[in-house]
Formats: structure tokens, sequence, C-alpha cells
């Protein structure tokens, strides 16, 4: 399970450090090296990687030894904040449509959880009552979404043209992960990969869409690497 930490009194690249040194400890078992966290960070020094390393643990944040590789690890009570936990209901395909069971879209039978920071929560999403999908397939590449990535949406059943939507085919109980489009005959799911041709929907063929996507959570060994 994910979840992004979030601190007072400290600045946006300190938390960025945080945040990548619980997820890549969580991932790993073992804390990131100064390289990595300066790569994820987009730090090129080394030496300015260990500043902000010194600082928060001055800020008690972060407990570090020196004598070791990797030595450091996250105080076990620095402070949270405010959290919400979304439900992952299942797995969703950004390529081809493929069967998946109905529950996936049953809101009230998660089978894991992801947590996120309010603070990196669209305004208007806060407290709204999001789900999560696995994406599998690389249809939305250009749209920065990979295989492997998690997204969270919130439910709706109606789009505007140019939105990323999770689209229950029901006739066939498939699933798929587009930008919709309304056209004069039907409705278009465009993917986000210029090899891949859209799909096609008929205005008498049904289309429910579940869900529009509101953030997107990276896969953690692509992040780290």
């Amino acid at each position: 399970m994910m979840m992004v930490r979030k601190s007072k009194g400290i600045g946006e690249r300190h938390q960025k450090i945080l945040d990548f040194i619980a997820s890549y400890q969580r991932e790993h078992k073992h804390p990131p090296s100064i390289r990595e966290i300066g790569e994820h960070c987009d730090i090129s020094s080394t030496s300015v990687v260990n500043y902000y390393l010194d600082q928060l643990e001055k800020e008690g944040l972060l407990e570090r030894d020196r004598k070791i590789s990797r030595g450091m690890r996250l105080v076990n009570n620095s402070p949270l904040g405010d959290m919400l936990r979304v439900p992952v209901l299942g797995v969703i395909q950004a390529g081809e449509p493929i069967p998946i069971p109905a529950s996936d879209f049953n809101p009230f039978t998660a089978e894991d959880t992801v947590d996120i920071a309010t603070s990196l929560m669209p305004a208007k999403e806060k407290g709204k009552d999001l789900f999560a999908l696995n994406v599998q397939g690389d249809s939305m590449i250009d749209a920065m979404i990979n295989d492997g990535d998690i997204v969270v949406l919130k439910p709706t059943q109606e789009a505007r043209n140019g939105e990323m939507v999770a689209v229950w085919l029901s006739d066939k109980n498939e699933t798929t992960l587009k930008y919709f489009y309304k056209e004069k005959d039907g409705y278009r799911l465009q993917p986000a990969n210029p090899t891949m041709k859209p799909i096609m929907i008929k205005k008498n063929e049904p289309l429910e869409i579940k869900g529009k996507v509101v953030m997107v959570i990276r896969k953690m060994e692509r992040m780290a690497a």
C-alpha cells in the first residue's frame, strides 16, 4: 500500500524527499541511496541531498547512521497530514478491453486501499467517494499512464469530450481506460498511444461511464529507476 507522508513546517523539496523515502522503504524493504533520492527529486548534487537530509534530521523526522550505506530511517512519530483512504477495486485495461467481474466497480467491496495525502488531491475532489484501479497495458502511455500505475477516479456517469474515463461495455462485460469523445454517430474511445486505433461505439450499443480520472499514482520502481 502506498502512502504519501506530509509534514508541516518544511519545504516542498523536503516533503518530496520524505515521501520518496517512505514509498521506497515500503516497496524495497530498505531505504533508498543518496543517488536514488537525488535522481527522484531532480537534485544533481549528492551534497545537496545530504543538506536536505541533515535538515530533516534536525527537524526530528529522520534518523541517520553515516557509517553505513543507506543508513537512514523515518522517525515513527513523524507527523502525518490528513489522509484520504481510497479503495482499490480491481484492474482496468489501458489497451484493448478485457472481461472483468462486475464487482470490480462495486464501491463497497474493496480488496485493498491506497492512502493519499489530501494536499495532493484537486481541491474540488477532496472528501468525495473516490475509487482506484490498477492499470494494465500501455494504450495511455502518452498521457503518462503506464502499466502498473494506479488511477484514482471520481464516480460519474457523464463525461465531457477529452476527459479520461473508465468505460464499461456492459453487453460484453468488458472495461477500458480511454479518452472519451461523443461524435455524431456514437462514441470514440481514444487511446493515448499513436500505434493504437480508437474504439468506436455506435449509439445503439451500450456504454457506461463508471468514473473520471482525477489523479495518477506512479509505480514506485519506475519512479526510483
